[in-house]
């Protein structure tokens, strides 16, 4: 049986800013995210497109996603294992290729978990979880590149 899930975001944009050189159409690129509930998020471009460094990116959200995704999948498979996770962190990437028609894709994604566990019995276990994690993961199984994990672990 499949169960369906409906998640909604509303995105907000005005125009506040006009260049003198009206020859030229130039939008400001920030905006605002709000999720029924939640606190708004102001997102803008990529510095390298023209947007505000300061803010949220769609880049920067899809690869959370992704990072976030794993950690819980990840943890998941772990408590199924009888995996003690005391620390999870990751250093993700990913790897944008723009064309010169202005479109781009993502072509991979590589995540780098590092997993402090209690037993030591149980490292290689914890490490090839990673592979379960992954396909269990929402946001991993969307995507049309490659997300690759170099997964390392410690006993504490």
């Amino acid at each position: 049986m499949t169960f369906k899930h409906i998640f909604k975001a509303e995105a907000n944009w005005t125009s506040k800013q006009k260049l003198a050189d009206s020859s030229k159409r130039f939008y400001t690129k920030s905006h605002q995210i709000q999720v029924e509930g939640k606190p708004i998020l102001d997102v803008s471009a990529a510095k390298a497109f023209k947007g505000d460094p300061e803010l949220y990116n769609p880049e920067d959200l899809l690869l959370s996603s992704l990072v976030s995704c794993h950690m819980m999948s990840y943890l998941y498979v772990c408590s199924q294992n009888g995996i003690e996770v005391l620390e999870y962190s990751d250093n993700a990437e990913a790897t944008l290729e723009v064309n010169p028609d202005g479109s781009g894709r993502f072509v991979e994604a590589r995540l780098y978990p590092k997993v402090k566990i209690s037993n030591s019995d149980q490292i290689e276990l914890a490490l090839e979880l990673h592979h379960k994690a992954n396909q269990l993961c929402f946001i991993a199984n969307s995507c049309n590149f490659p997300v690759l994990h170099e997964g390392s672990c410690e006993v504490i």
